[in-house]
């Protein structure tokens, strides 16, 4: 479900990637999709990403770091941003959140927006 925080939209898709995956090793890959569309009258800069994984197996990972897959986006008002990453899990069931930190160009202000929670989950755990 997207979300829109400080006037950026956030949208996440997610893909269980089997042929990645090893399922009796207790290790599952899942590739997901952002975009990232600039709904401000401003032009932003994507400078961090701060990611909260939660698998069900009770495991936290925090991820840091700057920008996204290697790169730090400029948005007009209007323009959007899209890219691929992947994460895995020990269960095949979880979850992530997070934010991104962004900067108006003209003025260097720093902004948080948050990113929506997304399930990470195997298709057939759940049946």
């Amino acid at each position: 479900m997207p979300k829109v925080s400080n006037g950026i939209r956030i949208t996440a898709r997610v893909t269980f990637k089997e042929e990645y995956s090893e399922p009796d090793k207790n290790y599952f890959v899942f590739f997901y999709r952002i975009t990232v569309e600039n709904f401000n009258e401003f032009e932003v800069q994507l400078l961090r990403r701060h990611w909260d994984i939660f698998d069900s197996n009770g495991i936290k990972t925090v991820v840091e770091g700057e920008g996204v897959v290697g790169e730090k986006p400029v948005l007009a008002s209007g323009e959007l941003f899209s890219y691929e990453s992947a994460c895995n899990l020990e269960s095949g069931i979880g979850r992530m959140n997070g934010f991104y930190e962004f900067m108006r160009t003209e003025s260097g202000e720093l902004f948080q927006a948050e990113i929506p929670e997304f399930v990470l989950e195997v298709p057939y755990m759940l049946n």
